[in-house]
């Protein structure tokens, strides 16, 4: 049983209700990859800093995604979000956990990264889609 004040024929508040599964999503990946599915610390004040440090990086990542490419679909009934989103722990091994080293080419600190042309040309996408905010 769905009770909701939405005006509109049941199948509509079906598929507004069945798109809740994106919602929890969503919670599911913040609890595992922004580790938000324990009690960090202690401390009346560490906590909420804590929560509010997961949710600000969850956020950027999702912001930065949203900057890098156009929307994928529509609206649709059951409110799917309009980009496709990456996970985060996906990003995070392909694109940030990768190995480095800082060099000096012509005298010029540089950070050279050894990484297949899908993962340069995905970072560099993503740089070149930052560029107007800097």
């Amino acid at each position: 049983m769905i009770v909701t004040n939405k005006t509109a024929r049941g199948k509509t508040v079906l598929r507004f209700h069945e798109g809740r599964g994106a919602q929890e999503g969503v919670f599911g990946e913040r609890k595992t990859t922004c580790q938000m599915g324990h009690v960090a610390v202690r401390g009346l004040v560490g906590n909420p800093l804590y929560l509010l440090a997961g949710l600000l990086a969850h956020n950027l990542v999702r912001e930065l995604q949203m900057q890098a490419s156009a929307p994928d679909r529509g609206t649709t009934e059951n409110r799917a979000a309009l980009w496709t989103f990456e996970r985060l722990d996906t990003l995070r091994r392909t694109v940030i956990q990768r190995a480095g080293r800082l060099t000096r080419p012509a005298g010029r600190l540089t950070l050279t990264v050894s990484a297949r042309r899908f993962v340069r040309n995905k970072r560099l996408h993503m740089l070149d889609a930052l560029r107007p905010a800097a």
